[in-house]
Parts: structure tokens; C-alpha cells; sequence
């Protein structure tokens, strides 16, 4: 390979590595403004519980365990328009950023010269930044400004509004459980209360308070008319062996049949084929009384479970709690001038080499 003209590398390296370490050092040694960045730490906690309830799978309880989907909320909320918004109507960052004190490149709109909401938008989710660890579930939030004093003021704002929204995320869990409990209770109370009338109306239409405790007394009346019934007959009997022509045998024959009577007509009210039997009656007492019995309970149940959400509400669900403070930066971390300018010097070495070697392969390939 044919070497190149001395006045060929010498404009590649002026081009490829004098100039643009030149223009690197211009800006980052007497133009780059200096970037300071303030950096708290938080993590998101939750109770937890173990319960076997129907509500208790819904009510989180007592230990306290990490949160990693309420962490991953946090987060987005921190980068979500809705915080830069805020921020713009509490400490109008958008002005702060726009600052003279920022240098052309790194402040906002920058180069584009486009101020629009959108714009600063896609700004700030290049100075705000969080970062979750997955491990530990910790967050660290860094803020980049061209003060100290706004780094940390904007950090500190952050963490109070997402501070904010956990607190309204346990509002509404707290009342979501109230509500849920509080539902149930009223269609319990509905239940119940329907089974009651529907039992008192039976009651009513058919006369009847209980058929099984009110069967007692008549089944103890058929049981002595058995008993004399028996005895009569057993008298009849003796007689007939013994004196046939005895007065007292119709008498007591005459007995007999009303005593046969008067049992058919009590077992009749009792288990008889009439609709007004006390049998017939029992069935339906039963499934009435049993509807009655199984509401009460589920009244009973929810009524346990209002008073759970209730005392559940009254705790905490998640906690933010901060790790670390917001930094208070007392130097500029940003920009690394001398890495950066020699990461440009490097780079136009690497190009100067590649471009040397390109255009002497093709002036090669010509010649």
C-alpha cells in the first residue's frame, strides 16, 4: 500500500483530531456550564399478612415486606408529565432551566430553539432521572441542575409529591376496603332481612310458629289415647271370654271406636294427606327457617369483615421512607471536562487512522 502525501495527512489529522479536540476543548474548558446533582434514596414498603378470610385476601396485613410494583409506580410517576407540571407550577423549572447560567448546549430549548411544553418534556426526563434496584428494591432519584441550591430543591419536591401520591394510594385502598365491606354488609342486611319477612309471613298465613315443637304436645296426646285404647280393647276382650251378656261391652266397645276416632283425627293434624297437617307444614318451615339461618350468618361474616377493613384502614398500607435525604452538591460533577476532551482526542485518533487508511486503499485502487 502506497504511503500518502504529507499534505493529505496532514488535513485528515487537522480535520479528524486538531480541530474537533480543538472545538472540545473550547467548549468544556471556557463555554460547558457546571452541573451539579443531587441524589436521594427511597424505598416502598407495604404490610403484608397471612390471612384465609374472603376479605383478608384483599386486606394486606401485618409484616412489613417490600413493594416492588408500588416502587415501579413511584417511579413513573416521578418521570410522568403530571410531576413536571407540578414542578413548573410550584418552582418553574422550565425557567430555571433556561437560564443564562446554562450554556448553549445544555440548557433548555438548546439548539432546536423549540420551548414547547412537549420539548421541555423530553428535557426533563433527561435531568431527572430514578433508577430502581431490583435486588433491594431501592430507588435512587437524581436531580441534574446548574445550581446546588435547585438540584436539591427540585430532588426535594419529588420526593414530598410522591410522598403524596403513596399517601393517596392508601386513601384509596383504604376506602376501596371500606366500601367493598360496607356493600356486602348492606346485601347481607338485604338477605336477612328478606329471609325474616318470608318466615314471619309463612308464620302468619299458616298459623304456625314451629310444626316440630308444636307436633310434641299432640304426638303425647296420641300416645295416652293409645294407651286407653289398649286398655279398652284388653277389657273388651276379658269380658267377651267371661260374660258375653255383660252391659258394660257396648259401652265399651262404644269407647273404643271414639278413642280409634279421636286418634285419627289428631294424627290427621299431625302427618295427615290435608295441606293443613303439621307435616305438610314442616318442609317448607324447615327451608324457610334454614334460608333465615344461613343469612344471619352471612350478615354475621360481613359485619366481622366491616369492622376488619375499618381497623385496617386505620393502618398504613404503604411507606415511603427515605434512605437518604436529598444531597446538597458542593461542587459540579458534570461535565468531566478533561475525560471529555481526551475521549474527543481519542476518538479523532481512531477516525484520523481509519480515514487515513480508506482514502490510501482507494487512491491505491485507482493508481
Amino acid at each position: 500500500m502506497k504511503t500518502l502525501p504529507k499534505w493529505i495527512r496532514d488535513r485528515l489529522f487537522l480535520f479528524s483530531v486538531v480541530i474537533p479536540t480543538a472545538l472540545a476543548f473550547l467548549y468544556y474548558g471556557f463555554i460547558a456550564a457546571d452541573v451539579y446533582i443531587s441524589e436521594s434514596r427511597f424505598v416502598v414498603r407495604s404490610p403484608e399478612r397471612q390471612t384465609t378470610s374472603p376479605l383478608g385476601l384483599i386486606l394486606k396485613g401485618a409484616g412489613i415486606s417490600r413493594a416492588q410494583d408500588d416502587a415501579f409506580v413511584v417511579q413513573d410517576y416521578i418521570l410522568s408529565r403530571d410531576a413536571m407540571l407540578t414542578l413548573e407550577k410550584e418552582l418553574g423549572i422550565k425557567s430555571a432551566y433556561s437560564r443564562p447560567n446554562g450554556d448553549f448546549l445544555g440548557r433548555f430549548p438548546g439548539l432546536d430553539w423549540d420551548d414547547s411544553l412537549e420539548n421541555f418534556y423530553r428535557y426533563y426526563q433527561k435531568v431527572v432521572a430514578v433508577q430502581l434496584d431490583p435486588s433491594s428494591s431501592i430507588a435512587t432519584l437524581t436531580v441534574r441542575a446548574f445550581t446546588a441550591e435547585e438540584a436539591q430543591k427540585i430532588n426535594q419536591r419529588l420526593l414530598d409529591h410522591a410522598e403524596e401520591l403513596v399517601n393517596r394510594l392508601n386513601k384509596r385502598a383504604q376506602e376501596d376496603m371500606i366500601r367493598f365491606a360496607e356493600n356486602e354488609v348492606a346485601k347481607a342486611e338485604a338477605k336477612a332481612r328478606q329471609a325474616a319477612l318470608a318466615l314471619a309471613d309463612y308464620r302468619n298465613r299458616e298459623n304456625v310458629i314451629n310444626p316440630e315443637q308444636q307436633a310434641v304436645i299432640p304426638l303425647q296426646q296420641i300416645a295416652k289415647l293409645q294407651e286407653e285404647l289398649i286398655n279398652t280393647q284388653t277389657q273388651i276382650a276379658q269380658l267377651e271370654q267371661l260374660a258375653r251378656n255383660n252391659p258394660q261391652l257396648p259401652v265399651l266397645r262404644k269407647q273404643a271406636e271414639m278413642l280409634k276416632a279421636e286418634i285419627e283425627r289428631v294424627s290427621a293434624n299431625i302427618a295427615g294427606a290435608v295441606d293443613k297437617s303439621l307435616a305438610s307444614k314442616s318442609a317448607e318451615f324447615q327451608r324457610l327457617a334454614l334460608e333465615k339461618e344461613f343469612a344471619d350468618k352471612m350478615l354475621a361474616s360481613a359485619m366481622s369483615s366491616l369492622e376488619l377493613a375499618r381497623n385496617e384502614a386505620q393502618r398504613q398500607q404503604l411507606y415511603l421512607e427515605h434512605i437518604s435525604a436529598p444531597s446538597f452538591p458542593d461542587a459540579a460533577m458534570e461535565p468531566r471536562r478533561v475525560r471529555n476532551i481526551l475521549a474527543v482526542f481519542l476518538m479523532g485518533l481512531v477516525m484520523w487512522g481509519v480515514l487515513s487508511l480508506t482514502v490510501a486503499a482507494v487512491k491505491e485502487h485507482v493508481d
